[in-house]
Formats: structure tokens, C-alpha cells, sequence
């Protein structure tokens, strides 16, 4: 019955974590088993390199951004001019200026798509080196403190005790 019990809870847990706990829980009693906890996300969010990350992806896009907005002013003015001066335009220099708004906001519209594209690949790549290395400091410290098991992901609760993702954090900021 207790074997149900523990197996219900799991098959609440992703499958790696419930390997994880499986495999601490078989360890002999009498054996002193080591586990840290990492908040991944907390990592990703407050390291420096990730800092460092953005503000290189801004610096990179700023100037495709500032022309991006130059580019929706200039169509926001062809539309006040229109508007403003369609009483006294022709039929035909309305409908060719209107036509040349549609074209503009189309070239926009792919411009900014475009754009948006670039920036979530760019923020992609920078992401995956930042795991990268994240995950290289966390094996690194795993190694030298001589931990049995780091969890991450998929943790409902883990105490003060064994939580060292600070200590992840300030050796992230130390390289």
C-alpha cells in the first residue's frame, strides 16, 4: 500500500525528477547523500552575463528600432496630410496617395515582422550560451562541493538548507 502511495506521487512529478528522488530515496540509510537546488530561472533573471546579454541586444537593434519608428511617423503624417487636404485633392491624387500610404504600411508591417523575427532568434542564441554556461557553473560546483544531486525545474518546495542558487549567482557574477 505504501508503494502505491509513493508511486502516485511520482507520476505527479516529470519523470526525470521522479528518478532523481527515486534514486536518493534508494541510497542506503546510513549513507549521507548531498542535494542542492537551483532556481534556473532566478539565475537567468539576475545573472550578469544575462545583463550583459540584453544590453547588447539592444545596442545591436536600436538602430533598426529607431528607424522602424521613423518609418511609422512618416506614414502617421501622410495620413494627417491626406485627411487634412482631401477636400481640395483630386479623385485620382487621393486614390494614388492613398495607394502609396497601403504600400507603405504593408512595407512596415513586413519591416516589423521582420524585425521581430531577428530580435527573438538573437535573444534565442543568447539564451541557449547563457544556459550553457550556466549549466557548466552549476557541474563545476556540483563537482567541487561534492554534491550526490542538483535539482532544478520541476521542485515544488526546497528548503533555505539546500537551495544554492545564490551561490551559483555569485559565481556567475565572479567570472
Amino acid at each position: 500500500m505504501n508503494q502505491m502511495k509513493i508511486m502516485s506521487v511520482f507520476n505527479q512529478f516529470p519523470r526525470w525528477a521522479a528518478t532523481g528522488l527515486m534514486l536518493v530515496l534508494a541510497l542506503p540509510a546510513a549513507a549521507q547523500v548531498k542535494v542542492g537546488f537551483v532556481d534556473v530561472a532566478k539565475v537567468l533573471d539576475q545573472a550578469p552575463q544575462a545583463e550583459a546579454a540584453r544590453e547588447r541586444i539592444e545596442r545591436e537593434f536600436a538602430p533598426r528600432d529607431r528607424e522602424l519608428l521613423a518609418q511609422q511617423k512618416e506614414v502617421r503624417s501622410l495620413e494627417d496630410k491626406l485627411v487634412k487636404n482631401a477636400a481640395v485633392m483630386s479623385a485620382a491624387e487621393r486614390q494614388r496617395q492613398e495607394a502609396d500610404i497601403r504600400t507603405l504600411k504593408r512595407e512596415l508591417r513586413r519591416s516589423q515582422e521582420e524585425f521581430r523575427e531577428d530580435l527573438n532568434l538573437r535573444r534565442s542564441q543568447e539564451l541557449s550560451k547563457l544556459q550553457q554556461k550556466v549549466g557548466e557553473v552549476i557541474q563545476s560546483m556540483a563537482r567541487s562541493a561534492q554534491y550526490d544531486l542538483i535539482v532544478t525545474d520541476g521542485v515544488v518546495f526546497a528548503s533555505a538548507k539546500i537551495d544554492i542558487t545564490d551561490q551559483v549567482l555569485k559565481k556567475l557574477r565572479a567570472e
